[in-house]
Formats: C-alpha cells, structure tokens, sequence
C-alpha cells in the first residue's frame, strides 16, 4: 500500500490535512486500541473516517480488512460516503446487526447445514401475541408492544428466561406484568419462534456471535479476513453488541471506539457507558484523546450546554467533557414561560415563522419535545402559520392507531346526537367514548402503553379547550373540529420544520432548535423515580441542547390547557439557568415587595421555614446532590476548626443541604439561599462556590 507521500504524489489527499491537533493524534495514533472521548459536535465521524484513511494509507491495513459499525443505516451511510470521498474503496460500513446478519448468513450452512432462517420484521409483534395467549396474558397492542420491547431488552442485556425474574426485580423492571409472567412469556416466544425456524433481530447478535465462539475454523476465517475494528457512538454498546465485538476481536486489540457518556440516553434498551469508561482497565496501553472542540454551535449555545451537563450528579471521569466553542458569537440562548401548551406552540411557531422569513431554511429549523404526544399542538401551530413540517421517529397524530380507533368511536357518538341537544357536558361524552378505547383515568406502566394514553388524553384536552370556548358544544362540534384539524395539516415533505422526540433527535442537528415542554413531569418525565433515571433525563436535555448550531429557545407552559388552572413548574434542569428567573433575584424581589417565596420546582407559594430555606415545597423532590452534601460537610469541619466555633456557626445542616439541593454557582445564586447574608457570603461564598464546582466537574 503507499504512504502518505506516494498518496500526494499521486494526487491523494493526506487525510491529516485539516485536522485539528486532538483530531489529528486520533487519526494518527499507533495501529492498537484508541478510545476518542468525542463531545457532541467535535467532529468525531470526520476523525474515524480519517484514521481509516490514515491507516490504509499508511500500509497498516488494507480497506476489506476494516470493520466499522455504528448504531443506524444512516450514520453508516454517512461513513461509507467519507470514506469514499477519502479514496478508501472497499471498508465495511454497517450497523452491528447488518454486520451480523450478512457474516450469519456467509457461516449459516457451515453452522447449521440447511436453509437460512426467515427473519423477523412486522411478524414479531404477532409472534408475541400469540405466545401470550397461551399464557393467558393481555393481548391488546400497546400491551405487546411493551412485552416485546422487554424481550429486546433482556436479550439485549444477555438475560435468559430463567434469569428474567431476579434481574427484573434487581433492575425494578415495570411493564404492567408480573415479572414471572413475563418470563414464561419470553420463553414461549422462543420456542414458537424456533419451532418456526425464524430469528429476530437480536438473534443476529446471538447467533453470529455463537458461531464464532464456537466454531474455530468460522472464527479464523473472520479474523484473517477483518484486522481492523472502528466502533461509533460507543456509549450506546448493549450486552449483546459487546460481545459480539469480543468475538469479532478474538483477543486481538486493533480496536478504535468513540463515544461520548453525556450522551448516553438508551438505557431502556439495554444501552451502558461503561465499556466506553472502562476501556483503559480493559487496555491499559490504549491511546486516550479527548476531543472538546465544537465546531457545530456558537459559543452561547455551548456555554449552556456545559452549564446543563455540569450540573450532573456522578459523573465519571470519562464524561467530564468541557466543550469550547469554535464558531463565532451568536445569539444567546431564549427561555419562555407560557400560561398553556397552546401559548407555548403559538409562539414557537411564529418565532420559526420570523426565522424563515429572514431567510431560515424550514428544513434547518426543529422543535423537539420529550414524548411523540406532544407533536400535536405543534402540528396544528405550524399548520396555522403556513409552516411545513415534517414528524420525525414517530406517526402523526391523527394517523396513530389509537387516535383512528376514538376518531371512529366519536364520529359514530356524534352520529346518535342527530343534531339534538347533548345529553350531557362535552368532556364527560369524551371521557365516556374514549373509555371504550382504552383511556383510564391515570396512565399505566409500560411506555407503548402510557403513548398510547398520551394520545387518547389530548383528545380529552381537546374537548376542555373546546368546552372552555364554546357554550354548548356537544360531540359533533367537537368531531366536527377534529375533522377539520386533522384536513389542515400538512402532509410531511421535504424542506418542512422537524418535529422529533429528544430520542429521535439524537445524531441530528438544526441552525435553530426549540426545546418544548420543558415542564416538571414532562422532563424529566414522570416515571423517572430514581437518581439513574433522573440523570439519564437530564442527560437527554442535554442532547437537545448540544442539537442546535445557532439560535436555541427553551420553553414550557404552566397548563396543558387555555384557561387552566397554572399547576406545574419549569423543569428542576432549567434551575439556575434562566436569566430572567434567577432565584437570587426571584427571592429578592419577593422579600421586597413582602411575597412569600414561590417553590422553584413548581412555583407554589412557600410557608415554613424550612420549605424557604430549601426553596421547595414539601411535595416536589429533593434532587440532593449527596457527593455534595459530604465535601460540604468536610469543608465546615475544617473551617470550624481553623476557627475554633462550633460547625453549625459556620453553617447549619439545613443551608447545607439546601446548597446541596439548589448547587449554586455563582453569588447571586448562593445569597438566595435563606440563611446566607451579605457576611457569610463575603467570609465562605468564594470556599462554598469552589466546593460546589469541584463536586460538578
């Protein structure tokens, strides 16, 4: 192969050229184990496909030799074209299950000696069905879909059947079932599946990697034909994926992963940063380069991020990320509070109208929300504004399953009125009809389940609003506008404003993004329970945040619906964030004109001391940073004894665990606390401030 010098001479370009000095050592690092900590927008697809290119260039590798693999087709697209645009012909670009189905298919008759088994696709949610009615479980959509989804999980996690009930109880794994039931259920699915000799996408993983543990002449054949390993977006690796990279390796360590912690959002599906962060343990001579250059966004956009993913509790070396933004200033990040969703989405949607006509492109615009049933209001808001769009990682509204079942129910409600007077208030009619589909009065476990409720219950919302402003309306008035909602939105096309969950967002990015619904209960959501969860939710704002290059606008609402009583609050990741909303002067403000201070979780008036203190209401969470709390109690220790006072004149427990709560950072924020003064600021604030920073970083 030629070096770099004959590639020049020939006219190929040297793929160091236009490399950063961290991009450039990535590229370059000696042929063995490298692990890039890459930050969101550092250029980390550029960098892998340059080392391949480096690497093939150099001699050390010829291009059929080299493996990469990534998490989706298009990523692996995108790296296919880089790498041809570089002049590298022939390196395999796949996602881990491409890979693994075309090498099952090559070693199948060897393996196995007769016809490849069918795969899986649209089946498998019937396949479910079935094997739950054996077992006499529920059968309804939402509740296989979530059945199905806890199979890929465990199969994805390397658990068994027989090992499902410990782990699940371990795990505190909720999907609406017994974890026993769900066992026997996985069971059957596996063997109905067998039976039928038919694999699903996470036998591709299982299958292939069984064929080269235990098959010797399968696995020299592989490893003499692949020298060469490249593993994108490496911090969401499952189980079953690691594996079969063990197996794909054999021992061997020419392995180069990238990956960022603070971005690891699938831990639902079996996802886990830590072969990323244990990657020197595993090899201990691996090249480390951290790339923090961001080349996507202007430098107020990454400031914010930075704030946003520093104030994460426990992170691990390996994500400590610090971001530097390369492009020039731009605008500084927006925050919005709104009285209603409606508001909210009315707003966003004349803002991104201001955007395009200055010149925008529609297609460089997204509005991003947590759950794919907020997609509605902005649909209809966009849709009103003339404004294209298009839904991204999930159905329209009107075109979801559930939302054609209660649109059928209700059309053939309206129809029995035959223009008589309602017989009873409209939302209660709404209730009534979407019982029959499906809607309960509090959302179930399980996330295709509580979609689905989502769904159903801004209909319900639908018919609030409508009752609000209409005296009298009854159910064909009330269809009548779901008709004519649903014939005025667009049809999805090319160029439009995206519409995408965090999740679906995740590898993407815009000139202008509005995070929506940035509300307590929506994000984080209200089923994350526990400090895991909740940091994984944080970490999922994060990701929102790091999606924009240039104009970012943060909002919420204090209602779902016009009119409504205001009953939740911004979200606990905006705190310390809002410049217009600083609880340092919200709380000084409020002192002067002699409020009582409001929570800063949900804004409800604040009466005893110590809800003050805290600055929360007894009903929100503590959010404590309890790493924190302990340097803080250590510090106290130290300077009561250089001053030779009792600990809590330095400061009570309680103002320590409210710094531990509301981790200020800066002074504005600290002498908001009830109980910091102008002297105690003046004597500890600069220790108090350090301890916090040194705790977040």
């Amino acid at each position: 192969m030629p070096d770099v010098a004959d590639a020049l001479r020939t006219g190929l370009r040297d793929p160091l050229d236009g490399l950063d000095p961290e991009q450039r050592a990535a590229a370059s690092a000696a042929r063995g184990p490298v692990c890039v900590l890459a930050g969101a927008g550092t250029g980390k697809t550029r960098t892998i496909t340059h080392r391949i290119a480096y690497l093939v260039r150099q001699g050390h590798v010829v291009p059929s030799q080299v493996l990469a693999v990534t998490f989706t087709a298009r990523a692996a697209g995108e790296l296919r074209t880089r790498l041809r645009r570089l002049g590298v012909e022939g390196a395999q670009a796949r996602t881990f299950h491409a890979a693994a189905l075309r090498q099952l298919r090559y070693f199948w008759p060897r393996v196995v000696g007769d016809a490849p088994w069918e795969l899986l696709d649209r089946q498998k949610l019937r396949l479910v069905g079935h094997a739950a009615t054996t077992l006499d479980l529920p059968t309804g959509t939402e509740v296989l879909r979530d059945l199905a989804a806890e199979i890929e999980w465990a199969k994805a996690s390397l658990v068994g059947p027989e090992d499902y009930p410990a782990v699940a109880a371990r795990l505190h794994r909720q999907v609406g079932q017994p974890a026993e039931k769900v066992a026997r259920l996985y069971e059957a699915y596996e063997r109905i599946k067998t039976d039928r000799r038919l694999l699903d996408f996470d036998d591709l993983l299982l299958h292939t990697t069984a064929a080269l543990e235990d098959h010797r002449g399968v696995a020299e054949e592989f490893r003499d034909r692949y020298r060469c390993f490249v593993v994108d977006e490496y911090q969401d690796v499952t189980p079953a994926q690691q594996r079969l990279l063990d197996a794909w390796l054999g021992g061997r360590d020419d392995v180069t992963v990238v990956g960022d912690a603070n971005q690891t959002i699938y831990s639902f599906g079996g996802a886990s940063p830590r072969p990323l962060l244990d990657f020197t343990r595993r090899y201990p001579d691996a090249t480390v380069v951290r790339l923090e250059r961001d080349y996507r966004s202007t430098p107020q956009v990454v400031g914010l991020a930075n704030r946003v993913i520093g104030a994460a509790r426990g992170r691990p070396a390996g994500s400590r990320l610090a971001l530097v933004g390369q492009r020039a200033d731009g605008p500084e990040p927006s925050f919005a509070e709104h009285p209603d969703e409606a508001s909210e989405a009315g707003a966003v949607a004349a803002r991104a109208r201001e955007l395009i006509d200055a010149g925008t492109d529609p297609a460089e615009i997204a509005v991003l929300f947590r759950v794919n049933a907020q997609s509605e209001t902005y649909e209809q808001a966009l849709s009103d504004f003339g404004i294209p769009y298009v839904v991204r990682g999930g159905e329209r509204f009107f075109a979801r399953e559930e939302i054609r079942q209660a649109m059928s129910a209700l059309r053939t409600a309206a129809s029995r009125e035959n223009g008589a007077e309602p017989e009873r208030p409209l939302v209660p009619a709404v209730r009534g009809v979407l019982a029959r589909v499906g809607l309960t009065a509090q959302p179930p476990p399980g996330g295709a389940a509580r979609e689905r409720w989502n769904g159903l219950h801004a209909l319900v919302e639908l018919a609030e609003e409508l009752a609000a402003t209409t005296d009298g309306a009854g159910l064909s008035r009330y269809v009548g506008e779901l008709e004519q909602r649903a014939a005025a939105q667009h049809p999805p096309e090319v160029g439009g404003v995206t519409l995408a969950s965090l999740h679906a967002a995740k590898g993407l990015e815009w000139d202008a993004v509005f995070l929506v619904g940035l509300a307590e209960g929506t994000l984080p959501i209200q089923h994350a329970s526990d400090d895991d969860a909740i940091e994984e939710e944080r970490r999922l704002f994060y990701v929102g945040v790091t999606r924009a290059r240039e104009h970012l606008a943060l909002s919420w609402s204090l209602s779902r619906t016009p009119g409504g009583r205001p009953h939740r609050g911004r979200s606990r990741f905006l705190h310390g964030l809002v410049p217009d909303e600083h609880p340092a002067s919200r709380v000084r403000a409020e002192r002067g004109a002699g409020r009582k201070p409001g929570c800063r979780v949900c804004g409800a008036p604040l009466s005893s001391t110590m809800d003050i203190k805290l600055g929360r209401c007894g009903r929100c969470p503590a959010d404590v940073d309890h790493d924190l709390l302990t340097r803080l109690k250590e510090w106290r220790v130290e300077r009561a004894r250089e001053l030779n006072v009792p600990p809590f004149v330095v400061f009570t427990d309680a103002t320590l665990r409210a710094i531990a709560e509301q981790r200020p950072t800066d002074e504005r924020a600290l002498v908001a606390i009830s109980g910091i003064g102008a002297t105690k600021l003046d004597r500890f604030g600069a220790e108090v401030l350090a301890v916090v920073h040194s705790t977040g970083s």
